[in-house]
């Protein structure tokens, strides 16, 4: 099964990204009719550009190697 994760990500000033997960809906309408919800709320009318739609599917293994730490790196 497909869901779609909906996400606000606005890039800070030092290069990192501040991300918020909205919500996670079962179809692209659904996520897109949560934009039309929010757009206008604090914050999220300041960068409008920022909501992001990602498909994944459900019960799939998305990181399969190990990794290290940054502060081993």
């Amino acid at each position: 099964m497909i869901v779609y994760q909906l996400y606000h990500i606005r890039e800070k000033g030092d290069g990192a990204d501040d991300q918020k997960l909205i919500g996670i809906y079962t179809s692209r309408q659904n996520a897109n009719a949560a934009i039309s919800r929010v757009k206008d709320q604090p914050g999220f009318r300041d960068y409008p550009n920022g909501f992001q739609v990602f498909e994944h599917t459900l019960d799939q293994d998305d990181w399969t190697e190990g990794f290290i730490p940054a502060d081993e790196a």
